[in-house]
């Protein structure tokens, strides 16, 4: 038995067929590096902006032989537009218009899924948004933002740029257009223990996300964090691979069952990680967190909270 609501039994169950993720990087910027809310970006992340695996795409057609991700030869249509790199609603409206209508019409894609920040979805992007909903009903719109955590204090230190309530707002949006969203959080944020992670997943749980994904915290060379760490490591709880496990399957315990889980870790650059140094083994981690679902009997939502 599955024991939490997979993105490939989603995507059977929803498109009849598996689709595939084909990161592409559009060339944005983010306003926590160019001056509008900071200069430095989050404190995790990289000069990739999280896109270091991403194609470079300006609206070109693209090719299967562009496309194979992770070794996965899939057929023209199931693959995903993802564009992943910085902030991409970031950019004037026409701009992005062009660039999601090109993936929408290029065969080789099933549609669209737009990594961004809650705060760079204003009227205008929720309207074009829901023009490209309304213009491409068999294509698929999600939307995917960077929550990391539901505490202000957190959200502070890691230099999010935006309060709760801007996140709150921009899933309301969203749902009204008809968009899915997918929410990114972080395991092992410095100064935050289970209990707090567990409130940010019953948050999602409470505004009604689509779909999560649950990212292990990198320390990377290059980053703000990478350097504190450097300087002082002492000062940082860094998870064991025991720790991220049990909180993993206590996170899947209380997500509400109709949320896809679209991640249970993350891929860092192998040459750029510090910490934690066995995160390099993505399938021993998965292995390790199916196990632990299945020796406690964890499914998906089984110790929801309450409300």
């Amino acid at each position: 038995m599955e024991r939490y609501y997979s993105f490939p039994a989603y995507c059977k169950e929803k498109y009849g067929r598996k689709l595939y993720r084909a990161a592409l990087d559009a060339h944005m910027t983010c306003p926590n590096r160019d001056g509008k809310s900071g200069t430095r970006g989050c404190i995790f992340c990289d000069e990739g902006g999280s896109g270091d695996f991403a194609i470079s795409y300006e609206g070109q057609q693209l090719t299967k032989a562009d496309l194979i991700y992770n070794h996965q030869d899939a057929p023209e249509g199931d693959y995903i537009a993802y564009f992943q790199s910085y902030t991409n609603t970031y950019a004037p409206v026409e701009r992005l218009r062009f660039l999601f209508e090109s993936a929408m019409e290029d065969p080789m894609f099933a549609g669209i899924s737009i990594a961004t920040r809650p705060d760079c979805l204003g009227p205008e992007v929720i309207a074009l948004l829901d023009d490209l909903h309304a213009k491409y009903p068999d294509k698929i719109l999600w939307v995917e933002l960077g929550l990391q955590t539901m505490h202000e204090r957190t959200a502070a230190f890691i230099r999010r740029g935006y309060p709760l309530s801007v996140f709150d707002e921009a899933v309301k949006n969203l749902h009204a257009i008809g968009a899915e969203v997918i929410a990114h959080v972080i395991i092992g944020l410095p100064n935050e223990d289970e209990n707090m992670i567990l409130e940010t997943i019953d948050h999602l749980n409470e505004v009604g996300i689509d779909g999560v994904k649950l990212q292990l915290l990198h320390y990377l060379r290059g980053t703000d964090l990478g350097r504190l760490y450097l300087a002082s490591p002492d000062s940082f709880h860094v998870l064991s691979i025991e720790e991220y496990v049990s909180i993993i399957a206590d996170c899947i315990a209380r997500l509400d069952p109709s949320i896809v889980v679209n991640r249970l870790t993350g891929d860092g650059a192998a040459d750029l990680l510090l910490a934690p140094l066995w995160s390099k083994d993505k399938r021993n981690v998965l292995n390790q967190i199916n196990h632990k679902l299945k020796e406690e009997n964890i499914t998906q939502g089984c110790r929801r909270k309450k409300a």
